[in-house]
């Protein structure tokens, strides 16, 4: 059963011929190890499988590259295995046709096999769940900190990544530059301009998730494309607020930014921002500063 496209009628046909239906909570390479939780499906319950693994017909047209678990392991009324099929995702199925196919209902066959004792599909789509909601409220909080008047040029660039990545990755462009071209039309003064993003920039740096997302690289970039002598000017003709220097610790310390311009800075600069970093800096702060980030100009 691994020609032609997958659909339910040939999966129901496997399914109406099983005596027996193994459910491995592992790869098809680990499905037999002993460690590993199992179920054993029969009688009228293979019924109930087979609406939960009803697919999409015609499939995705593509494989998942990952090897998927668990294994399904269908066996006939004699005890020989006829089909293995893999689960991807949570949400598609392996082994049916000459791609995978889209499960119509995955949250069910995840709760189905919940109750049966097998439960790390649903652990996992609890953790995607929570890691979804954390990035929202990641999100939210880069936005929340946009200057004023350009929170809705921002939300595009912060629009999450979709199924097609070549056309979001288009649309970031486009959002990207519009963003640009608004920073530069209300904040003309570059001066002013590079404080307003200086501070932009320093948000992720108190992000518990840490790293930089695409939309912090953003705002990273268009400090990058400003001169380098007047963000340092930016920087010390007036105290930078903690927030700035928040920004200028992850700008400085930026591989693009030390290898066009090195770790040296001004004294008095470096001064600031070793004692922000001291009394307030987080953990890769320091970790940067312990490394020679921030060095003082002259200094090796």
């Amino acid at each position: 059963m691994d020609e032609g496209a997958p659909t339910t009628v040939r999966l129901r046909d496997v399914l109406d011929r099983a005596g027996r239906v193994v459910i491995a909570e592992a790869s098809p390479a680990e499905a037999d190890s002993a460690e590993v939780a199992r179920i054993v499906v029969s009688g009228a319950a293979i019924a109930d499988l087979t609406d939960l693994l009803a697919i999409v017909d015609g499939g995705t047209g593509d494989r998942c590259r990952c090897n998927g678990w668990p294994t399904i392991m269908v066996y006939d009324t004699v005890g020989r295995l006829i089909a293995c099929w893999t689960l991807h995702h949570q949400s598609g199925l392996r082994g049916i046709g000459d791609c995978d196919a889209d499960l119509r209902d995955g949250p069910a066959l995840t709760e189905w096999l919940a109750e049966r004792g097998l439960t790390r599909s649903q652990a996992v789509q609890e953790q995607l769940a929570a890691q979804k909601a954390e990035g929202d409220q990641r999100r939210l909080r880069w936005l929340r900190a946009a200057p004023a008047g350009l929170r809705d040029a921002a939300t595009d660039v912060c629009d999450p990544p979709g199924p097609e990545l070549e056309a979001w990755s288009g649309r970031l462009r486009v959002a990207e530059a519009r963003l640009a071209a608004l920073v530069q039309h209300d904040y003309p003064d570059h001066i002013e301009r590079i404080r307003v993003l200086m501070a932009w920039a320093g948000v992720p740096t108190r992000e518990p998730t840490g790293g930089l997302k695409w939309y912090d690289i953003a705002v990273q970039q268009q400090l990058l494309d400003e001169d380098p002598d007047a963000i340092l000017t930016a920087l010390t003709t007036r105290p930078p607020s903690p927030a700035q220097l928040d920004g200028a610790a992850e700008l400085f310390a930026s591989l693009e930014w030390t290898a066009a311009h090195g770790k040296q800075l001004p004294q008095s600069l470096r001064s600031m921002l070793i004692g922000h970093i001291q009394a307030e800096g987080t953990g890769p702060m320091r970790f940067r500063m312990s490394h020679g980030y921030y060095a003082a100009e002259g200094s090796a």
